[in-house]
């Protein structure tokens, strides 16, 4: 007897990358493009839990990214706080459809 095949989960990398890849093709459709890209983004990831991370892991990385370096650059701590948090919480609200369809892709998947 053979042992069973193994079943290959998804990638939280690589949906990020599928989401990041088709919401910039579909930047032009405002709401829908989001929530197609979050459904192919969910279904790469392989479960809900790993496309919800995938959706706010992103826009965490990016406003993290953005406080240091506001803060580096110019120098005053609060700036880059501002622009950090302000940043992190702009692309956590534009993630709503991206969000709503990576739980429908990672029910799916």
């Amino acid at each position: 007897m053979t042992a069973p095949a193994r079943v290959r989960r998804g990638s939280i990398v690589s949906a990020i990358g599928w989401m990041f890849l088709i919401a910039a093709l579909l930047f032009w459709l405002p709401g829908v493009g989001p929530f197609i890209a979050g459904i192919v983004g969910g279904r790469k990831a392989g479960g809900v839990g790993a496309a919800i991370v995938a959706v706010i892991l992103p826009a965490l990385c990016l406003g993290g990214a953005l406080l240091v370096l506001g803060t580096m650059l110019t120098g005053i701590p609060l700036l880059g706080m501002v622009a950090g948090a302000g940043t992190a919480v702009l692309l956590l609200l534009h993630a709503g459809p991206l969000l709503l369809g990576a739980i429908i892709g990672g029910l799916t998947a």
